[in-house]
């Protein structure tokens, strides 16, 4: 059983004002679900393989699992990951609510991290796509994916 530390970081919850465009934006962004978890799905059943989605009993809930080989898949968009994070953290430090953004951004960088330490020490090979790069170069993706796949099967095979 993996025991969960504490988290080194508190994110502030936001407390500021918010504008009506805001707000449609902010609730328009779903955790689960997202058009770059579906595309990247969508591909994989098609070449045939299965898989769990948005796996709760693993550290960091996987947007995809293949559980035959033991391979836990994150879908992350670049802003709330923080994609190119030296470029992204000054631009949020002079934009609206920079103490709530980049102490949010900076809590899911550590938190993936920790999160994918602790599936590493459980076994599990771990591959996170930028949300872009699902998008464009999908079948790249999926390649590194089937590499993957390949990699552990070989391996297996020599333990046999």
């Amino acid at each position: 059983m993996m025991t969960k530390e504490p988290s080194s970081t508190k994110v502030p919850r936001f407390h500021g004002e918010v504008t009506e465009k805001s707000h449609k934006n902010m609730s328009s962004i779903h955790g689960k679900d997202t058009s770059i978890e579906l595309a990247l799905r969508k591909e994989l059943w098609r070449r045939g393989y299965r898989y769990r989605k948005n796996c709760k009993d693993l550290p960091g809930k996987p947007d995809i699992v293949l559980t035959k080989y033991k391979i836990a898949i994150f879908c992350d968009s670049e802003f709330f990951h923080g994609k190119d994070w030296e470029t992204l953290k000054p631009k949020l430090e002079n934009g609206k609510n920079p103490d709530y953004w980049v102490k949010k951004i900076q809590r899911n960088i550590e938190r993936d991290g920790e999160k994918d330490k602790e599936l590493l020490f459980a076994g599990w090979t771990v591959i996170h796509f930028w949300g872009n790069d699902i998008l464009k170069k999908l079948d790249e993706c999926v390649k590194v994916i089937e590499d993957a796949i390949l990699d552990i099967i070989l391996a297996d095979g020599d333990k046999e």
